[in-house]
C-alpha cells in the first residue's frame, strides 16, 4: 500500500488546533516553542487563546497551520515510529508546500516558519487591500475549461486567472477586483455558482508579482536540501528532489496555479499511491482527495487518537 502525506493550506486554521497534541505529547510543545523562538512571537498562545482575527491574517495563519501539521508529523515519528520516509510523496496545498518541505527535513522548522510569515507578509504588501478578489467557481458544470473561459472575460478588465484547480467542481479564480467581478458574471452565465471569497489579497495571480519578488530573495538565501520523500509541486502537479529545483519551484508557486487535481490523480494515477494521511489543521484535503481519487483510502490526522489508529495500520 503506497502512502502519502498531505498538508493544508490556508483556511483550514481555527482557534485551538494542536492542542491536544500539545497537551499530549513533549515533542508537539517543542515544535510550537521552536517557531515561536523562530518568530521572536508568542505564536503558539495565538493557537491555543486566538483571537480569531489574528491568526486568520495570512502572515500569522501561514506560520501557524505549518507548526500544526509539522507537530503531528513529529509526534507520529517520536512517539509510534511512522517517519515520513514511509511515504512515497509528500504534497501540500499553497503554504502546505512548505510544510510538506519542513517535515521532510529539506527545510529547517525554524527557517520554514520565518519563510512564511515573510511570505504572508510579503502577498499582504503587494496589492492594497481591496483592490483584488478571489471566487470560488463551483457546482456540477464547473471545471477548468469554464473558470478560464469566465477568467479570460474578467481579464478583459485587467489580470484575471484560474488560481487554484482544487478539484471536479471547484475551482478558484483570482485577479484586479473589477475583472473577477466581470468574471463571476460569466461563470453564472456558463451554469456555474459563484462564491466571492474573504481574503485579504488576490493569491497566485501575476498581481503577486511583488511577492514572487521578495520570496525569490530570501529563498536564495535559505538552506534548501534533498527532501526525505520527494515533494509532488504545486505547479508542476510532480514530484521535485532537487533542492535548487524546489527553490525556483516555490518562487514560481507565489503566482502560479495551484495544480491539485493534477496533483492528486498524478499520485493516484502514475505515482501508485493508494492511501492519503492529511497531517494537520483540518480535513479540507481529505474531502479533495475522496473526490479525485475514489479508490483510494483518506484520512486526516488531526488528534492523538488518528495518528495512533493510523500508525496501528502500517
Amino acid at each position: 500500500m503506497s502512502l502519502a502525506f498531505l498538508f493544508p493550506g490556508q483556511g483550514s486554521q481555527a482557534v485551538g488546533m494542536g492542542q491536544d497534541l500539545a497537551e499530549a505529547f513533549a515533542v508537539a510543545r517543542e515544535v510550537f516553542q521552536e517557531v515561536d523562538d523562530a518568530l521572536g512571537q508568542n505564536l503558539s498562545r495565538l493557537l491555543r487563546e486566538g483571537p480569531e482575527d489574528q491568526l486568520t491574517l495570512t502572515e500569522n495563519a501561514q506560520p501557524a497551520l505549518m507548526a500544526v501539521s509539522v507537530a503531528v508529523m513529529r509526534v507520529l515519528e517520536s512517539e509510534f515510529g511512522v517517519g515520513v520516509d514511509k511515504a512515497a510523496f509528500v504534497a501540500g496545498h499553497s503554504l502546505g508546500e512548505y510544510s510538506a518541505l519542513a517535515a521532510a527535513g529539506s527545510i529547517s522548522l525554524a527557517e520554514t516558519a520565518r519563510l512564511l510569515k515573510l511570505r504572508g507578509q510579503a502577498m499582504q504588501r503587494a496589492v492594497p487591500v481591496g483592490a483584488g478578489a478571489m471566487a470560488s467557481l463551483i457546482g456540477p458544470k464547473t471545471d477548468v475549461a469554464l473558470a478560464e473561459e469566465a477568467a479570460a472575460a474578467g481579464a478583459e478588465l485587467g489580470v484575471c486567472v484560474v488560481a487554484n484547480d482544487n478539484n471536479a467542481g471547484n475551482v478558484v479564480i483570482s485577479g484586479a477586483k473589477a475583472a473577477v467581478d466581470r468574471a463571476i458574471e460569466r461563470a453564472k452565465e456558463l451554469g456555474a455558482r459563484a462564491i466571492p471569497l474573504n481574503v485579504s489579497a488576490p493569491f497566485h495571480c501575476p498581481l503577486m508579482q511583488p511577492a514572487a519578488d521578495e520570496m525569490a530573495e530570501a529563498l536564495a538565501a535559505a538552506s534548501i536540501a534533498a527532501p526525505r520523500a520527494p515533494v509532488v509541486a504545486n505547479v508542476t502537479a510532480r514530484p521535485a528532489h532537487d533542492p535548487e529545483e524546489i527553490r525556483r519551484l516555490l518562487v514560481e508557486q507565489v503566482t502560479g496555479r495551484v495544480r491539485w487535481r493534477e496533483s492528486v490523480q498524478w499520485m493516484a494515477g502514475e505515482g501508485g499511491v493508494t492511501r492519503f494521511a492529511e497531517a494537520g489543521a483540518g480535513k479540507v484535503l481529505s474531502g479533495m482527495v475522496k473526490r479525485l481519487a475514489p479508490d483510494a483510502e483518506a484520512l486526516p490526522l488531526n488528534a492523538p487518537a488518528d495518528l495512533e489508529a493510523f500508525a496501528r495500520t502500517l
